[in-house]
């Protein structure tokens, strides 16, 4: 089972547009995916179950003419360096801070992102969706233990948040193997979200659930 990352942001940078070209170019759409905090999906990436245990990279999938993960990351440091100075006389501006992490996420520097993502949080720890970005990025550093926790914290915040209890049925699907605990999530954002706009694929997602549950019943 493969699932596919969609990233969305509201501001796009010259980064993030050429990010775009490169992922789509090198990428395609797969079975599943996970959701940045709240938003629709505007970049793909491949997500495979065998890469838990590994720290996500575009290694491999990418064009010679395409930069690298050290290219990109170097491309992020010059967009972000504006708003790192800007945060050295102003390190309580919460905005700039989640805005640096979001750079650094969709460069796939997830560690960066999960710094500024933190100290966002600890200016604000009711933001569900800035903890939902980084549980999903703790998810792409092969954490998926530390990833519920979080999207966890961030759904005692918002309890019915649709794209947290979606990226949680993802991340206990693929990442602990818990059938049961994905389809009763997924059964929670259909239910408390019945106008979500990808309930087709949940649906889709909780049946296959299902049938992954009846195979190893019987298997037993």
């Amino acid at each position: 089972m493969t699932e596919t990352s969609h990233i969305q942001t509201e501001r796009w940078t010259n980064f993030r547009a050429v990010a775009l070209s490169i992922v789509c170019l090198a990428v395609g759409i797969a079975g599943g995916w996970l959701w940045r905090g709240g938003q629709q999906a505007k970049i793909t990436r491949f997500v495979h179950a065998a890469d838990i245990a590994t720290p996500m990279s575009m290694a491999g999938s990418i064009t010679p003419e395409s930069p690298g993960p050290g290219q990109l990351k170097a491309m992020a440091d010059a967009q972000a360096a504006p708003m790192v100075s800007q945060l050295r006389s102003d390190p309580g501006n919460q905005a700039l801070l989640v805005s640096v992490g979001n750079l650094y996420y969709d460069a796939q520097q997830y560690s960066t992102s999960v710094e500024y993502y933190g100290r966002a949080l600890r200016i604000n720890p009711s933001d569900a969706a800035v903890r939902t970005d980084m549980a999903t990025a703790y998810w792409y550093m092969g954490k998926a233990d530390t990833a519920i926790s979080e999207f966890n914290k961030a759904l005692a915040y918002e309890p019915t948040k649709p794209n947290t209890l979606f990226n949680l049925g993802l991340v206990k699907w693929h990442g602990k193997k818990d059938a049961a605990g994905a389809i009763a999530d997924w059964d929670k954002l259909l239910a408390s979200n019945p106008n979500y706009e990808a309930r087709d694929k949940v649906e889709a997602m909780i049946a296959e659930a299902k049938k992954g549950q009846g195979s190893a019943a019987r298997s037993n």
